[in-house]
């Protein structure tokens, strides 16, 4: 012992090899009884079954981390109602629609999935294949389109049968599939729109190219500028981690009054995990009887499968396609020529071409209805600018001199 009552060097160093001993013996029985489990209990041997005896709360522990694993596995699994179930439940979820005074529709990535956009938690999903190791391929967006589901809602609303519908996808979709601006909160962000925040209100630039190139978490300037005021302009994608503050597109007020309003809840494609966080979304201040009936369309369990007035097991566009005929509704069909996308974008600037490489959203004459000769909009008309504008400058001036 050394001088004042403290321990010596030397047994702090004995102290910590008695630790290190037992934690170590700890771990090897924890192996045993686990290997031991995972026998049938017919083959144990009596020294096996006088080990687990001994060792009842490892054996506690370990079923206990068993069961768990078991149910996180179940709830990623996807189940599908079988077809007579299914077209059962869509009557069911049909004569719900009918009767609501106030619908209000929650999708997730699992709506636009049909438009080769990968999930989150599905069994291709961005996280499940990055949790098992695995690379997760970069999609090019601008390839995606509306899918059945987008232009079904946008049916729906055009029929005053949806009254909002509040996403947490960034891809853009509902907007072109024609859902007005104030029908939808976008509440983690457009990837098609940039913003200035020096501007009251803050000025939107809608462009017909993912804006996020150069933007991340916590690094949100895309690199071009205010044509008002010349402040660099932000994206509007909320990461995980942070907390949305932009009024549009995210539109919370709208959200939050649409739920305040709601009687019915439609949830298509999510897995609800980051929904259920915003209490204000699910009216938990109201008591349970009066707050709206949910249905959830999705394939994999969710934390709100327990509340629901119904949870149907299928894809969103071969539900919303029986749901469609249920209602006797035609869904329209999309077309990038009548894309809301083209009329409300902002052309860039002389000097702006070149601040992305983002492929950009484009038609041609042969999309356009038959008997409409007009020229399609440019997503980016001319610009006589850079290495383009010079070139169409020297051009302009040959042609005058002849």
């Amino acid at each position: 012992m050394a001088a004042g009552g403290g321990l010596s060097r030397s047994e702090r160093k004995a102290a910590e090899r008695v630790r290190r001993l037992r934690e170590e013996q700890q771990r090897e029985r924890l192996r045993q009884v686990s290997r031991i489990l995972r026998k049938a209990a017919a083959e144990r041997s009596a020294e096996e079954g006088r080990l687990l005896a001994e060792s009842e709360d490892l054996v506690t522990e370990l079923q206990g981390r068993s069961r768990r694993r078991e149910g996180l596995k179940r709830r990623q699994e996807e189940v599908c109602d079988d077809p007579e179930e299914l077209r059962r439940k869509v009557r069911e979820l049909a004569g719900a629609v009918r009767n609501a005074k106030h619908l209000v529709v929650y999708t997730g990535a699992g709506i636009s999935t049909a438009a080769s956009i990968p999930d989150y938690r599905g069994p291709n999903g961005v996280w499940t294949l990055l949790q098992k190791g695995r690379s997760v391929s970069a999609a090019d967006l601008s390839e995606a389109e509306p899918t059945l589901t987008h232009m079904s809602i946008t049916r729906l609303h055009e029929q005053k049968l949806v009254q909002h519908v509040v996403s947490q996808n960034c891809d853009g979709l509902h907007l072109r599939s024609g859902l007005p601006r104030t029908a939808i909160s976008e509440l983690h962000g457009n990837m098609y729109i940039e913003v200035c925040t020096s501007c009251v209100p803050n000025r939107e630039y809608v462009r017909v190219f993912d804006v996020t190139e150069r933007t991340a978490l916590h690094r949100h300037q895309t690199g071009r500028t205010c044509h008002k005021c010349g402040t660099q302009l932000r994206d509007t994608i909320v990461h995980f981690g942070e907390r949305g503050t932009l009024g549009q597109p995210l539109n919370w007020e709208a959200a939050t009054e649409a739920a305040s309003k709601a009687d019915t809840i439609l949830c298509l494609g999510s897995s609800l995990k980051v929904l259920k966080k915003y209490p204000r979304l699910w009216c938990m201040t109201k008591p349970p009887s009066r707050r709206p009936k949910l249905y959830i369309v999705n394939l994999q369990w969710t934390p709100k499968d327990d509340w629901a007035a119904l949870k149907l097991h299928g894809k969103c566009d071969d539900v919303m396609q029986l749901l469609m005929d249920e209602l006797g509704l035609e869904i329209p069909v999309y077309s990038r020529w009548q894309d809301p996308i083209f009329s409300l974008a902002t052309p860039l600037r002389a000097g702006e071409e070149g601040s992305h490489s983002r492929k950009s959203l484009c038609r041609s004459r042969e999309e356009a209805p038959p008997g409409d000769q007009s020229a399609p909009p440019s997503p980016a008309p001319p610009i006589l600018g850079g290495w383009f504008g010079r070139g169409c400058a020297k051009r302009s001036k040959r042609k005058k001199a002849t």
